[in-house]
């Protein structure tokens, strides 16, 4: 067992073994990791009255069969509990002109506030779905990893919306970045 442990249960979870050889430090796994571009999303999830999300980079298109995506999530979050209580999530991935949404989620404005950034709808499942988004996706979790820190939740995807024409909102060496086709 790790160190920090969920105060929930995860659904049918693979623990993974320490590795053999010694890892790098936390400085430089983040400057490695910060030369690598990521679409910016916000993964939410509700129970009851409550909504919760958080801005994600760690997000995997995992499978076409079924449609599945992974997303990272830490562990002794809010999200991470509601989302093992409900069995699912919404993944939102953000246009270019979606950049306060992407902060307001990523903690610059308070739990209670974030919403207030963005029109939201709601999915058939209750969880959140943000409008305008690139693409935005309800989910069915159907596994988990534990990471130590992260919770890997792969979610089926149950229900799909895209706006065509919308170009997606990036993260790489720090700051946003807006997507530019090559001539």
């Amino acid at each position: 067992m790790t160190a920090l442990m969920a105060e929930f249960d995860l659904p049918e979870a693979m623990r993974l073994r320490p590795s053999r050889r010694p890892v790098i430090g936390n400085a430089e796994f983040r400057s490695a990791m910060a030369a690598m571009a990521s679409t910016v999303s916000v993964v939410t999830a509700r129970r009851g009255e409550e909504r919760i999300g958080r801005t994600v980079t760690a997000v995997l298109s995992l499978a076409a069969n079924p449609p599945a995506v992974l997303v990272s999530i830490d562990m002794l979050s809010r999200l991470a509990d509601l989302i093992a209580k409900t069995g699912g999530f919404s993944l939102s991935m953000l246009a270019e002109d979606q950049a306060a949404t992407a902060d307001a989620f990523a903690g610059k404005l308070e739990p209670h506030e974030r919403f207030d950034t963005a029109h939201w709808g709601e999915w058939p499942s209750g969880h959140p779905m943000l409008l305008g988004a690139v693409t935005a996706l309800d989910c069915e979790v159907i596994g988990a990893i534990e990471t130590g820190s992260h919770v890997l939740f792969a979610g089926a995807i149950v229900e799909a919306e895209t706006t065509t024409g919308r170009s997606p909102l990036l993260w790489q060496r720090h700051q946003y970045h807006g997507l530019t086709p090559l001539d």
